[in-house]
């Protein structure tokens, strides 16, 4: 029998802190979240591998380490909305929902939705709820949110989600390039929203995000 505990602090032993990665609070919430519990029983003895995890045709819960190192540049506090672009099976939003004050998560697979709140409610958390919808649309309804994490690649961030940041606000996602892919923070400051990379980064991209052809004469 596997033991996930065990498991669990091997995963912030081995790839979360010899990678940056020095929040104590998010450490603590990914000690805490069982990751197994957000993945197919026939996937489960592979929950904590540094790789990204498929849970559904072209959909994956992201490797811990990437998804680690984008929470803590968002700087989440625990006061912080939070929207969670793509949330999968919902692993995410529960480590999102133990450093964060609420979390809207928006995930357009309908079966991965209704699995993602079960997954929620299983594990106990409280401060989150699931929505179903397109991924590029983010959840207006609930918006200004001081955070927005995307989980995936993307070819760009729609206006649309930009728009649903706060002041002082963050948005943090992978940018896909032709190559290796960026991690990039979007932040709104004075009504601007401006962007830096942070590091390199490689996920499975998310659906709908894909950038619009240019005009070709």
């Amino acid at each position: 029998m596997t033991d996930y505990a065990a498991a669990r602090k091997q995963m912030v032993d081995s790839q979360l802190l010899p990678n940056k990665v020095t929040d104590a609070r998010l450490i603590e919430a990914m000690s805490a979240v069982p990751r197994e519990a957000f993945l197919p029983q026939s996937r489960r003895g592979v929950a904590y591998v540094d790789e990204d995890v498929q849970v559904a045709p072209g959909r994956y819960v992201i490797e811990p380490m990437v998804f680690a190192r984008m929470l803590q540049e968002a700087a989440i506090r625990k006061t912080d909305a939070v929207l969670d672009v793509g949330c999968a099976t919902g692993y995410s939003t529960a480590v999102l929902a133990r450093i964060a004050g609420v979390v809207v998560a928006v995930e357009e697979d309908i079966a991965l939705a209704a699995q993602a709140s079960a997954n929620l409610a299983s594990t106990g958390v409280e401060n989150a709820a699931v929505t179903a919808g397109p991924l590029n649309a983010g959840y207006p309804a609930q918006a200004p949110y001081d955070v927005i994490v995307l989980e995936g690649s993307v070819e760009e961030v729609p206006a649309p989600l930009l728009d649903q940041l706060g002041e002082g606000g963050r948005l943090v996602a992978v940018l896909a390039g032709r190559g290796m892919g960026k991690a990039t923070l979007y932040t709104r400051s004075g009504g601007v929203i401006g962007h830096r990379q942070l590091f390199d980064a490689g996920l499975p991209p998310l659906p709908g995000f894909a950038r619009e052809a240019g005009f070709v004469f």
